[in-house]
């Protein structure tokens, strides 16, 4: 079943077919570039883990790269790279990517390829070894990176021993003991073709992607009876979050890294737009307040801004400060001050439209390749169960209006908030984050 799902001006022709298996296919015709953007989505991260198996979709991800039952390892980066092309994958809470990037008259060769790796991994006992201990390297180096660290850190003080309070990549303490048993259980299990979202923008022909796509998967795991793709993740019930913890992790560092903030809104939650807008206005950029008073002003930290990470059923919210140990107390305050007055008082006038400026250019701007172009149909299938045009996103955006604003800055800054400190700190160092 094929149905054309837009013609954007910014873009091509968007087109979507459903497999008999439930299997998704979605592309964008761009005849004026010479490349494609090929993906696999599948629709499970680290949230679907167990205690026990924390990281076993990111082992997964490594593992498909490693042989199938028609190629090696070597063969299936060399076949890609003798053209030219690069592939890629990354794992995230709520899904699992593979892509590649090509000329577009290689891209037979890059869904031949992919598909055969994502679909009939043979998981090989030595390979499992060999990646355990590549995985191992990776975590470490993680804990060796106090500002990507204190992230990590927040999202744990939020929501505790909540599948999205863990690490992507899993622990020592649960990757070492893993086996090949439970990667393979949890291949079988979750890579089925209900819950896959083959996306791919470019220089490229819709009939042929899905005669290639199919040729493909015949014969594999994915070749399976038929079957109802699988719906986007529920949103309900929300996650379970807590508030006002204050966490530390003490290292020797000459550089403090501080992250506060609060549960916030889902992202099927009509205020996310507002919260855009809210979040540009804070910390979003070099004219934002945040970044104007703690750096410009006062230069108390080279790197200052806020962000927002949204889930099916829940979000985060929060600032993010690097700067010397001795004065975080002096930043966290500044913070505290103007998350409370943007509360009590809301935005300006001008700050709305600054925000939304920013916002719209950001959506744009981020659509300038093939890649991002093939993210946002995957996305929009896999996550939303729909694909807004670029036209309708800045109508959306162009609607927030600042009652909106105000009344999410409202609730959501007036939070009790969560605080997370990574430097030369003890755990009786600060207080209750407030």
């Amino acid at each position: 079943m094929t149905r054309t799902l837009s013609a954007d001006p910014l873009g091509g022709t968007v087109r979507r077919t459903v497999l008999p298996s439930g299997l998704r296919v979605l592309t964008e015709a761009i005849p004026t570039v010479r490349s494609v953007s090929f993906g696999i989505w599948v629709g499970v991260g680290s949230r679907d883990e167990t205690g026990s198996s924390a990281g076993v979709s990111h082992f997964l991800e490594h593992l498909l790269f490693k042989g199938t039952n028609k190629r090696g390892a070597l063969e299936i980066s060399a076949e890609i790279e003798a053209v030219g092309g690069e592939t890629n994958a990354f794992t995230t809470k709520e899904y699992t990517c593979y892509y590649a990037r090509v000329l577009d008259q290689d891209l037979p060769l890059a869904i031949d390829v992919m598909c055969d790796l994502v679909a009939d991994s043979v998981l090989d006992p030595a390979d499992v070894e060999t990646e355990r201990g590549v995985i191992l390297e990776e975590i470490a180096m993680h804990d060796d990176e106090p500002g990507d660290e204190v992230h990590d850190l927040f999202a744990s003080a939020v929501y505790g021993d909540h599948p999205l309070g863990r690490l992507i990549s899993g622990t020592e303490e649960t990757i070492s003991p893993m086996t090949r048993r439970q990667i393979q259980s949890f291949y079988k299990k979750r890579y089925v073709a209900p819950n896959i979202v083959i996306a791919a923008a470019g220089n490229l022909d819709h009939a042929t992607v899905v005669k290639l796509v199919r040729q493909a998967l015949r014969g594999t795991p994915l070749d399976t009876p038929a079957a109802e793709p699988a719906p986007p993740r529920a949103a309900s019930p929300a996650a379970r979050t807590r508030s006002g913890r204050t966490v530390v992790e003490h290292k020797e560092s000459e550089q403090a890294h501080v992250v506060l903030g609060c549960a916030g809104i889902g992202r099927v939650d009509e205020r996310r737009f507002a919260l855009g807008v809210l979040n540009n206005v804070l910390g979003g950029g070099m004219s934002s307040r945040l970044f104007q008073e703690i750096r410009e002003q006062r230069g108390l930290a080279y790197s200052v801004y806020s962000y927002a990470s949204q889930y099916a059923d829940s979000g985060l919210f929060a600032v993010y400060a690097g700067c010397a140990p001795g004065k975080v107390e002096e930043v966290l305050g500044l913070v505290r001050s103007e998350l409370a007055r943007v509360a009590a008082e809301g935005v300006t006038e001008s700050e709305l439209a600054r925000g939304k400026g920013m916002a719209k250019g950001s959506y744009v701007l981020g659509l300038e390749d093939t890649g991002s172009r093939m993210s946002r149909l995957a996305k929009g299938e896999l996550l939303y169960g729909d694909l807004l045009s670029v036209d309708q996103l800045l109508a959306r955006v162009d609607a927030v209006s600042a009652d909106e604003v105000n009344a999410l800055a409202a609730d959501l800054l007036a939070r009790p908030m969560s605080l997370a400190v990574v430097g030369p700190f003890g755990d009786g160092d600060f207080g209750a984050a407030g």
